[in-house]
């Protein structure tokens, strides 16, 4: 049964730290001690889109992310690409079964190689539905090192629907709260003059709202429109309204 606590505390989250804090909790009394979540909103037919313009949240140690996210071992990954192709929860096994059939690339084998190294061997993968076509979220469970996957499959039999509901939960609760790349990050007068922006207001509007010379606007405009790289200021509007970033209350 699903802890209401647990729930209270995700839902009243303010920021992801605290967010993730919860859910790390709360997975690993199930026995998943590392976590790693990922969501992209500018998927296209060909790409996931920037890495910089992904959310990505984890408690991996840094030495598999460096490899795993960094070097990109993850595009490679064949959980990673069931998620892309699937919606809902998937068992490891599916990796023994294809590595029993030998359908596996040269790149695959490497990133399930690189994965026993660090002992990530045994968990699930959840692949979160989307209403929006450019969205894709997923994230990958892993069992506590020495666990092995006939005893997840097991846990997943008695608890499966609260991990995933719970899952599904925080997943909908991280798209509510700001996150910002480290090459994504506004200041705090580029948030307020893209959330003017946004409100329809004119340079000149910003300006005296501001208290600022309509040159000094147009310079945060400037430098916002670079640390989010696009090219127009309603891109920019749209892709800081995105990641939570403008419009958000308790900055």
């Amino acid at each position: 049964m699903i802890d209401p606590a647990v729930v209270t505390r995700l839902l009243d989250a303010t920021t992801m730290e605290e967010l993730w804090d919860v859910h790390t909790r709360a997975m690993a009394a199930f026995g998943f001690d590392r976590l790693l979540y990922g969501c992209t909103q500018f998927r296209t037919s060909t790409s996931l889109g920037d890495p910089d313009d992904f959310i990505v949240l984890t408690n991996h140690n840094p030495a598999y992310i460096e490899g795993f996210v960094h070097r990109g071992l993850y595009f490679h990954a064949p959980m990673v690409r069931w998620s892309l192709e699937n919606d809902g929860a998937c068992s490891w096994s599916l990796l023994e079964e294809r590595l029993a059939r030998g359908d596996l690339s040269c790149d695959e084998r490497a990133v399930i190689a690189f994965n026993r190294k660090h002992q990530v061997t045994a968990g699930y993968s959840i692949s979160f539905r989307s209403r929006q076509p450019r969205m894709k979220a997923a994230i990958a469970l892993t069992a506590r090192p020495g666990m092995q996957q006939a005893e997840v499959d097991a846990l997943w039999q008695r608890h499966g629907a609260e991990i995933f509901a719970l899952n599904c939960l925080a997943h909908r609760c991280i798209l509510s709260l700001p996150y910002e790349s480290p090459k994504r990050s506004l200041t705090d007068r580029q948030r307020e003059v893209l959330g003017w922006v946004g409100d329809g207001k004119t340079v000149q509007d910003i300006a005296t709202l501001m208290g600022l010379t309509p040159a000094t606007v147009e310079k945060h405009l400037r430098l916002a429109r670079q640390a989010l790289s696009v090219e127009t200021t309603a891109q920019a509007v749209l892709k800081a309204a995105y990641q939570n970033q403008i419009f958000v209350l308790g900055r």
